[in-house]
This record gives C-alpha cells, sequence and structure tokens, in this order.
C-alpha cells in the first residue's frame, strides 16, 4: 500500500485481547509492506556485509601484484556501492511507508471507536489517555512495525557475516561468532527500567500538560479572584517533577548508549590484538585480518536494528496495551458486541419517541419540554435518547429508545444519528471559520443564517467579525479559537446551537441549550427554535420558565419516572411537584400554598408578629449592653 492511498478503505477489526496481540494483528495487516522493506534491508545489509571480503580481495590482489584481480574487485566494490545505495533508498522509504501505513490504521481504528462511543467514551476512560493515544501512543506502535523488517533484514546479515568469517577465518572468526550474540543483547537487561522511567516521565509530562492547559482556559476567572500565583505555584512544582523525571530518564539511556559504545569497542580491540598476533604467526593473511576487521566494524550497523527492535517493542508494548484498551470498549461498559450495522431498517418519518424506563413519551411534531430535578439524571436521560444507554441501567433492554416503534441501539450508527442528535450541556466549539463550523451533515432545510438568526448570534457574528484580521468582510469567513475560548459562554452557546439546528434532524434533543445566557436573550431563543422546529420533534431538557413557558407539553421526570404531561402554566397550578423544581420552592412553601387564603394571611400575620418580636428583643439587648 502507498502513502497515497490513505486513509485505508476499512481498518479492520483489531485483535484487541492484548498489547502484543494487538501489534501482531497491526503486523499482519500489512504483509505486503513488510516483504518489500525485507527484501530492500536484504540487499542493503547483504551488500555491506560482502564489503569487507571485497576489501579483503583487494589487499590480496595488491599484496600479489595481480592486477586483473584488483580490477575485477574494485568492479566488485562499485556494484556493492550502488547495492548499497538503492537498497538503503528503497528500505528507508518502504519503512517510512509501513510506519505511516500501521500509525494510520490505529488513528482510523480510534476514530472510529471515538465516533462509536460518543459522550460515552469519557466515562469509561480519561479524554486525556485518548488524546494521548492517539499521538505519542500511536507513533511509538508505527516505529515497532516499521522495525520489524529492518531487524529481520539486520539479523540474516549477522548470522551470514558470522558464518563467512567463520569459514573464512576461523581462528577469527570464532571470537566474532561468539562476541556478536553478546552485543547484541547487552542492553536488554536495562530496557525494562529505562521504559518505566519514560513513563513516568510521559505521565508527569501529561499532567504538568494538563495543568497548564486548565490554567490558561480559566485565566480570566483566576485573575479576577486573584488565583495566578497559586495556579503558577502548582505548575512550577509539576514543571520540576517533569524536570527530575526526565533527568533520571535520561541517565538509564545514556548508560544503554555507553554500553553499545562501550562494548563494541572492546570486540574491535579484542579482533585487533588477537588477529594481530595471528599474522605475526603467519597463521592470518593480512588480506583476512583486514576483511575481519572491516567485517566487523560495519557488523555494528545492522547491531543497531538488533538494539533498536529490542528498544520500540519496549516503548510500543505500554502504548499497545493502552490502544487495545481504548478498543475494546463498548457503548455500555460489560455490554455484548454490537449486533451488526444495518440489520434493522430505518422506523418511517413521522414517528414518536419514546422511552420505556422513564415512560417519556415524546410526539412526533412537537415541542416538547423535560424537567428533571437531577441535572445528573437529565444528562444520562440525554444520552439515552440519542440511542447510548446508561452502563448502569438494570435492564438494557428496558433502556433502549424507541423511535417509531424501533429501539435506536439496534440502528446503524449513521443512521440513528441522522435520526437523533443530541446536544449537550457543554458542546465543543473546533478551531476554524465559521462557514467550516456549519460544514456539518444536514438535511439542506436549514440555512446556516437561519440557525443563527434563531440561536440570536448576532452579537457573536459582530464579536468575531471585529477580532478578524484586516480585511476579512464576511464574518463567516472569520475565525474562531479552539474550543471558542475568544468568546463568552452564553456566546459559544449559541453557536453550538445554531449548529444542531443548522443539521435538522427529525428528532432534536437540547440539554439546558440556554443555561449560559440571560433572561432576555433566553426568551428569544425559545422563541427562534419554537418558530424554526416547528412540525419537527424537538426536546429541551431545561427548567427555566421562559424556555417551558414556549414549549407545546411540558414532562417532570419525578424519581426516574415521567408524570402526566401538561403545560408550564397547567403544571405550575396544578404539580406541586413540578413547581418546587421550577421555582424552587421550599416544603413550607408548598404547605401554605395548600391553605386557604384566610388562613394562609393569619399565618404570615402570626409569622410577621413573631419576626417584629424578634427584632425588637435584640434591639433592647444591644441597648442594655451598651449602657
Amino acid at each position: 500500500m502507498q502513502i497515497s492511498d490513505l486513509p485505508h478503505p476499512d481498518p479492520g477489526v483489531p485483535d484487541a485481547r492484548s498489547g502484543p496481540r494487538f501489534l501482531l494483528w497491526l503486523g499482519g495487516t500489512q504483509l505486503g509492506g513488510q516483504a518489500k522493506s525485507l527484501c530492500w534491508g536484504l540487499v542493503h545489509h547483504c551488500a555491506i556485509a560482502g564489503l569487507p571480503f571485497a576489501v579483503g580481495l583487494g589487499v590480496e590482489a595488491a599484496v600479489n601484484g595481480d592486477g586483473r584481480r584488483l580490477l575485477l574487485v574494485g568492479a566488485l566494490v562499485a556494484l556493492l556501492g550502488v547495492a548499497i545505495s538503492l537498497g538503503d533508498t528503497m528500505l528507508h522509504r518502504t519503512s517510512v511507508t509501513n510506519w505511516i501505513t500501521a500509525a494510520a490504521r490505529v488513528q482510523q481504528l480510534l476514530a472510529r471507536k471515538t465516533a462509536d462511543l460518543g459522550s460515552a467514551l469519557t466515562r469509561q476512560v480519561a479524554a486525556g489517555e485518548v488524546v494521548a493515544v492517539s499521538t505519542a501512543d500511536v507513533e511509538r506502535i508505527g516505529w515497532f512495525v516499521e522495525a520489524v523488517s529492518r531487524f529481520l533484514a539486520a539479523a540474516f546479515a549477522l548470522v551470514a557475516v558470522c558464518v563467512a568469517l567463520v569459514l573464512y577465518a576461523p581462528s577469527l572468526g570464532v571470537v566474532v561468532a561468539l562476541g556478536m550474540p553478546l552485543l547484541a543483547f547487552s542492553s536488554l537487561p536495562l530496557l525494562p527500567r529505562a521504559t518505566r522511567r519514560a513513563d513516568v516521565q510521559r505521565e508527569k509530562a501529561g499532567k504538568a500538560t494538563e495543568l497548564a492547559s486548565d490554567t490558561v482556559a480559566g485565566l480570566r476567572v483566576l485573575r479576577g479572584i486573584g488565583g495566578e500565583e497559586l495556579f503558577l505555584g502548582r505548575y512550577r512544582e509539576a514543571s520540576q517533577e517533569v524536570r527530575t523525571a526526565a533527568v533520571r530518564s535520561a541517565r538509564m539511556w545514556a548508560l544503554i548508549s555507553a554500553v553499545q559504545v562501550f562494548l563494541p569497542g572492546v570486540l574491535l580491540i579484542t579482533v585487533v590484538w588477537y588477529g594481530s598476533s595471528l599474522v605475526l604467526d603467519r597463521r592470518l593473511a593480512v588480506g583476512e585480518l583486514v576483511a575481519v576487521f572491516s567485517a566487523v566494524s560495519l557488523s555494528l550497523y545492522p547491531l543497531r536494528s538488533v538494539q533498536e527492535i529490542a528498544m520500540a517493542y519496549s516503548f510500543s508494548r505500554p502504548s499497545a496495551t493502552r490502544a487495545a484498551r481504548v478498543l475494546r470498549l463498548t457503548r455500555v461498559e460489560g455490554a455484548a458486541p454490537a449486533k451488526a450495522e444495518g440489520a434493522v431498517a430505518a422506523p418511517p418519518p413521522g414517528g414518536d419517541l419514546y422511552d420505556p424506563r422513564t415512560g417519556l413519551l415524546v410526539p412526533s411534531g412537537r415541542f416538547t419540554a423535560v424537567v428533571c430535578g437531577d441535572p445528573d439524571l437529565a444528562g444520562r436521560l440525554a444520552e439515552r435518547l440519542g440511542g447510548h444507554p446508561a452502563g448502569d441501567d438494570e435492564d438494557d433492554d428496558r433502556a433502549s429508545v424507541l423511535l417509531g416503534g424501533v429501539a435506536l441501539d439496534e440502528l446503524a450508527l449513521d443512521t440513528a444519528r441522522r435520526l437523533v442528535l443530541v446536544q449537550d450541556k457543554d458542546p465543543v466549539l473546533l478551531s476554524g471559520t465559521l462557514r467550516e463550523l456549519f460544514d456539518v451533515p444536514a438535511s439542506g432545510a436549514v440555512t446556516p443564517a437561519a440557525a443563527l438568526e434563531a440561536a440570536q448570534c448576532g452579537d457573536v457574528l459582530e464579536a468575531v467579525l471585529q477580532s478578524a484580521p484586516e480585511g476579512v468582510t464576511d464574518p463567516m469567513d472569520a475565525r474562531i479559537t479552539e474550543r471558542g475560548r475568544s468568546l463568552s459562554g452564553g456566546q459559544r452557546q449559541r453557536l453550538a446551537l445554531a449548529r444542531s439546528l443548522v443539521t435538522d434532524p427529525e428528532v432534536l434533543v437540547l440539554d439546558e441549550p440556554t443555561s449560559a445566557v440571560d433572561s432576555h436573550t433566553e426568551a428569544r431563543v425559545a422563541d427562534g427554535v419554537a418558530a424554526l422546529r416547528a412540525g419537527r420533534t424537538t426536546v429541551v431538557l431545561a427548567s427555566s420558565p421562559l424556555l417551558l413557558d414556549r414549549a407545546d407539553r411540558v414532562v417532570l421526570i419525578h424519581e426516574g419516572v415521567a408524570l402526566p404531561a401538561g403545560t408550564h402554566r397547567e403544571l405550575l397550578r396544578d404539580e406541586p411537584r413540578y413547581r418546587a423544581v421550577v421555582t424552587r420552592e421550599t416544603a413550607e412553601e408548598q404547605r401554605l400554598d395548600g391553605l386557604p387564603l384566610t388562613a394562609r394571611d393569619g399565618e404570615l400575620d402570626h409569622r410577621l408578629d413573631e419576626e417584629i418580636d424578634h427584632r425588637l428583643d435584640e434591639e433592647l439587648t444591644e441597648i442594655e449592653e451598651s449602657a
């Protein structure tokens, strides 16, 4: 496979039972690329291995004064030089292709898993770990995959050199054959400790980066409360921990590098010393000594590949284990694998949305508001309505939300998300222009301008246009920063709402879409959403009276069960549990509301008299104490 063919049409189904199994599966998916890299590696390393013998033949020809043979040796050396250059170029090309191909496959698998899990991902694994797996861990996994073929070619070349030296100069070749394995495995005992120290450094660096990111994100708040120095001190401590861990890790890698330099030097000295004594004793020719010395010197190059594969595996195995752990996750923790996509046909348009777990029924084409006293329950309900049953559900079958009588979690994932779109409490805005922000899969029935108007984003457009570079006249071409940090919370919330409105799904679920805006803007947003989504199914989980009053029907979820629906004013008048959630009315206030008017007035008068008497007693006490 060529790099130009990426991304993969289908990254496949990985073996994620363990890190080593995942590495084995990943290598098996690109056997063709590994075979090409191995062939070019053999050409390269075997040409390097043959060069010392050609040099030895040339020295012998020069000593014997055989000019014809010397010319032949020169031609052989030139041919080996061409093979070395061509093999090195193509080996590097195929190895890098294998690296990028493997990394792209892992990234596609992680992206597919992230898209499949949605918001359920961060409930099972930290978002920072997913980012780390998608960046540094992917590179380490790709490093091991591309190093395998180079290692096999280098190992074959080393074995060939040792065998050839034993046959060519037995007395000296045996020394080399015994020393090569020692050099190859000399650094293996040190690698586990070096890997552990590198993992500690990576963990501490990740925490420091997370702390810095949180500080930057909340810098405005920190300045308001004078907390910059506190967080700066914490970051100093974290950065010093990173420095200490980096120094400890560097010391171990320096020791490994020293071993890799010292032991080959010892072998070369041994070969020269012992070979020279053999030459003096007339047991070895000068050309043979030159050939053996050159062979040992050049063998240090393929020897690095043997040491590299050990390092690559030590680094990639933990990375592959983390990647496999993410790829094993399911939409419901501990659930069976998802059904095959497309096994259930999509329901016909116009079906009602029904949650069997709570008994919530959302009629088609209506604007339904749902009130939950527990914000966590509202978040879980929003996820269920989007086809993501919560992991703590006792009965997964009851938790399957039905659209038009069809369970959402039995539909193909892209079909379910096309039918039902859920916007959570903290929607994310990616960096880019507003035009790119609204470039999302949509029906085409709602234009960005209409969605922006319904979400009351006029001031947002003015703000991004004012901060845009000179020459930008269209606010849609203005850029927003990462996560929209240049905007206020209410502006980000309204932009995300407009993006959701553009998609125009059959069912739109909004979880507290106006919690960060003022009451006047909230009322206009409620009117805009109601008008734009007229005739379409819309569910809003909120407790704001301004939103609830615009809804066609309101449902209260009390202790996990949906109560009979009604309008906001009807429930406010007739349902004390609803009134307690929406108006924050206390139990004592509810008791007073249940009394007749004359009794309620008498109770209030009695309380007022008690309060006056209490205040008078306090004032008299203060006068007596001052006297």
